[in-house]
């Protein structure tokens, strides 16, 4: 009778706790002496956007990224012992959207040994999203390098040039094509810039005709021509910060000599006007074609190029980083869920296989119209289906059967060995291969390797250790 009185107690005991956990509003989230995820609150699913069964009885480096140089405090505390208090720390959930919280994490100790570890945190995700709109809204700018999406090699080599060239007041010619995100970085650029203070002005050189775009550009003397007035131009006022030239190369040789006298003297002269009037502003220009194919056709003036070239940035297309289109994918959801007020939740799979197989003529741009287009054909589902998708798109999109070829199973698996195991199993084989493989791409270079996979070196030092993988010859 006593131990069912005990038994009883116990479990009123624990149905306390877990209603206890789940009502308090901070995050909750511990994890066992193997960083095997034990209590997970119903505050940090809010936060975390996650459920409970992707997260419990998981190690917490398998379902949480972190970025190069951020660290899990929860991992510390379990590996270092380490009380850390109002920390704020930025990750990403298993669908690659960005959280930021305030944490208070503590080893638990019994007799001297570290058992496990446990974070309380508090929400500030949405917080900091407001302050970096209106940081953003310095100028007439919006973006700065953290709106750019993806964790791929091409477009984070990009990235990095193009942070280096934030240092000088060099021109930056921007080559990419159409929807690929050109001007996303000429806005970065400014605004990481010491001109960030100074205006932007972007004007795109094909939208108007050369008799318009060239008093726009230089500005007008009162009486110059019939109607004139007295009017700076694009490069007055963006005097002190950055000019966006848009399709520089449908510019008509004879502007595209002017524009090469403003870029060598650093003067303009109003249309009319017979006074040079010194300007201050970095030139930054786009196009949508290979710059040597536009010199080779005329299209863009040799010299011109040379001038305007002296850091070139190729924006790649989104065919050449395919890796980054499901993440791509998740950001565009979640932006439109706020714009919606909806609550859609992922990509079914059979979506996502459509996604990977298409070329993607329109680039990052495309795939956010199809994003949206999906989510207004949504009614009460919380996943995008094929049925979703606009039919155009599905017209055009033609999935492979065979996206993931014979050759690379047998390659990795012997004669009768997949049906012989789970699919963790073989997700962990190939993920096992992978590492390998990049590790000896990069001479067995840690930090390069995690920047090649996408991972912080934290992350991927617990898969070295988990894979039992040492060097690679």
């Amino acid at each position: 009778m006593q131990n069912e009185n005990t038994n009883s107690t116990l479990k009123t005991l624990n149905y306390i706790y877990k209603s206890i956990v789940d009502e308090v509003d901070v995050g909750i989230h511990a994890v066992d002496q193997d960083g095997k995820t034990i209590v997970y609150n119903k505050k940090m699913m809010e936060i975390e956007e996650m459920d409970r069964h992707d997260v419990l009885n998981k190690n917490l480096l398998d379902v949480f990224m972190f970025s190069e140089g951020q660290n899990s405090t929860l991992v510390k505390a379990l590996q270092e012992g380490q009380t850390t208090k109002n920390v704020k720390q930025t990750y990403f959930n298993n669908k690659g959207q960005e959280i930021t919280t305030i944490n208070h994490t503590y080893p638990i100790i019994k007799e001297k040994q570290i058992i496990g570890a446990i974070e309380i945190a508090k929400d500030v995700t949405k917080l900091e999203r407001l302050i970096r709109e209106n940081m953003n809204k310095r100028g007439n700018t919006r973006f700065t390098f953290d709106s750019i999406i993806g964790k791929s090699f091409p477009i984070q080599e990009v990235v990095e040039n193009a942070k280096r060239a934030t240092r000088t007041a060099s021109s930056v010619l921007i080559v990419g094509e159409t929807g690929t995100g050109k001007e996303l970085f000429a806005q970065s650029i400014h605004n990481r810039s010491i001109r960030s203070a100074c205006p932007f002005i972007s004007q795109n050189c094909a939208a108007l005709p050369d008799s318009l775009i060239e008093s726009i550009l230089f500005g007008t003397k009162k009486g110059a021509f019939t109607g004139a007035l007295e009017r700076p131009g694009l490069f007055e006022q963006a005097e002190g910060g950055t000019l966006l030239l848009d399709e520089i190369n449908s510019l008509n040789p004879n502007l595209q000599t002017k524009l090469l006298r403003v870029l060598q003297e650093k003067t303009i002269r109003r249309i009319g006007d017979t006074n040079d009037k010194q300007i201050d502003v970095r030139i930054i220009a786009t196009m949508n074609e290979d710059p040597i194919d536009a010199v080779a056709n005329n299209r863009l003036r040799k010299d011109l190029y040379y001038r305007l070239s002296v850091v070139s940035l190729f924006v790649p297309s989104l065919r050449e980083r395919k890796e980054d289109i499901l993440e791509l994918a998740a950001h565009f959801i979640t932006k439109y869920n706020q714009v919606f007020q909806m609550n859609v939740k992922g990509i079914e799979e059979n979506v996502k296989k459509m996604l990977l197989a298409y070329e993607w003529p329109g680039n990052v741009r495309e795939l956010e119209h199809i994003i949206e287009g999906a989510m207004n054909l949504i009614e009460n589902e919380d996943k995008i289906d094929y049925v979703h998708l606009p039919r155009q798109f599905r017209q055009r999109s033609k999935l492979k059967d065979n996206w993931l070829s014979k050759n690379t199973f047998e390659h990795l698996f012997h004669e009768g060995e997949i049906s012989n195991k789970t699919l963790t199993e073989q997700m962990e084989k190939i993920e096992s291969h992978y590492i390998q493989k990049i590790l000896k791409a990069n001479h067995n270079n840690i930090s390069l390797s995690a920047k090649a996979l996408g991972l912080s070196r934290q992350s991927l030092q617990y898969r070295l250790r988990k894979y039992n993988i040492t060097t690679v010859t």
